[in-house]
């Protein structure tokens, strides 16, 4: 397991850009994939990004493909989110969860608040 932390969210217009930060701690997190999850109010937590532990693959929702581009640092432990050209569709809270081999997750930050206004 791992402990992750999220930061870099907050009050932003349509069509601006926020960068999303999930620090890791504990030795897996440069061996393990990695993902992006988000939760509008009323709503279930949906997928956004994922990447493979060496960068090499990623993958993203339609809803968010072309706008937002997943990255890591294994080097300092890090996972993150560019996410331009945002819409008021976007605002929710912004989770990072380290994804195990089985696909199950085991690993989930505390959340960073996206808010897009119109």
């Amino acid at each position: 397991q791992l402990q992750l932390e999220e930061s870099g969210g907050g009050l932003v217009q349509t069509g601006g850009s926020l960068r999303l930060a999930c620090a890791a701690s504990g030795r897996a997190f440069s061996t393990s994939a990695m993902d992006w999850f988000r939760q509008a109010p009323g709503k279930e937590r949906e997928f956004v990004a994922t990447i493979t532990y060496n960068s090499v693959s990623t993958w993203y929702d339609d809803s968010v493909r072309g706008r937002f581009t997943i990255s890591r640092d294994n080097a300092k432990k890090m996972l993150y989110l560019q996410m331009n050209n945002l819409k008021v569709e976007d605002t929710a809270v912004y989770y990072c969860a380290r994804r195990t081999i089985t696909g199950s997750y085991d690993s989930w930050g505390q959340g960073t608040q996206v808010t897009v206004s119109p």
